[in-house]
């Protein structure tokens, strides 16, 4: 006799595969094996999942067109199951998916835009924090500048692109007009980030990527301003905290000495 993860490993891969039968066992109000039941089931499963990934990825959607998207939801649901109850969590896997899809090499950007999206949802979910403003750098003795480190909120992510990624994006959105880009014009970088009820998407300037990231594993401004210096020598250390500061992303500071504060 099959063990019960057995016979849940038999009912899943059969829903992923039509050319598998219902699982034996499995019957209907009148006691008898309902393999058209079944294959009702497994239809609404993968309808379901791929309109979960459409809600979520919805430029990606627009980009490619409904046949293409469907066919690229089908190939990633086949090998990605739900292992969430809560599907906003679904398909965190897809921009990388997107990357290895061979149909989809022609549109080198494709998978850049989905981590946009993808970030959007993360940040959307987060959890709530309170920005600090300026005015609480104040209390920050001179003589600890060098060590300061911030706390950024929770919210906070980075998508780096070689390609227009976030340009590309802003087009497919809401309100936006798709128009010709030129891919070959040089990366993007956009900070996303939801202080209160509004995810913000940003662009940000070269160096600002290094920077942000190297704040968020914890090193101090000096660190991260050296770090940023490397692929950007232009960078602006006051214009970029300031907008980081603006923008509501700093949630505390503190020193190598000092306890960081909320």
């Amino acid at each position: 006799m099959q063990s019960l993860a057995e016979l849940q490993r038999g009912f899943a891969a059969a829903l992923l595969d039509p050319a598998i039968p219902a699982p034996p066992g499995l019957v209907g109000p009148d006691g008898k094996p309902s393999s058209t039941r079944f294959a009702v089931y497994r239809n609404n499963v993968m309808v379901g999942l791929t309109q979960t990934l459409k809600d979520a990825y919805p430029a990606v959607h627009r980009i490619v067109g409904s046949e293409f998207f469907h066919a690229l939801a089908r190939a990633f649901v086949v090998g990605a199951l739900p292992r969430s109850p809560m599907l906003f969590d679904y398909g965190a896997g897809l921009p990388d998916f997107i990357d290895r899809f061979e149909p989809a090499l022609v549109l080198p950007y494709l998978a850049d835009v989905a981590r946009i999206e993808r970030a959007w949802i993360e940040a959307y979910h987060s959890a709530e924090a309170a920005p600090i403003g300026p005015a609480a750098f104040s209390e920050i003795d001179p003589d600890l500048l060098p060590d300061v480190s911030l706390t950024l909120h929770p919210s906070v992510r980075i998508v780096s692109s070689r390609f227009p990624a976030l340009t590309i994006w802003r087009m497919n959105v809401e309100d936006g007009a798709p128009a010709q880009v030129d891919l070959a014009a040089g990366g993007e970088d956009a900070l996303v980030v939801r202080p209160e009820a509004e995810v913000e998407v940003r662009s940000i300037p070269p160096g600002s990527a290094d920077f942000i990231r190297a704040l968020a594993s914890g090193r101090s401004v000096l660190t991260a301003l050296e770090e940023a210096l490397v692929s950007s020598p232009g960078f602006d250390l006051a214009a970029n905290l300031t907008d980081l500061i603006q923008v509501g992303a700093v949630i505390g500071f503190g020193t190598a000495r000092e306890p960081l504060r909320p």
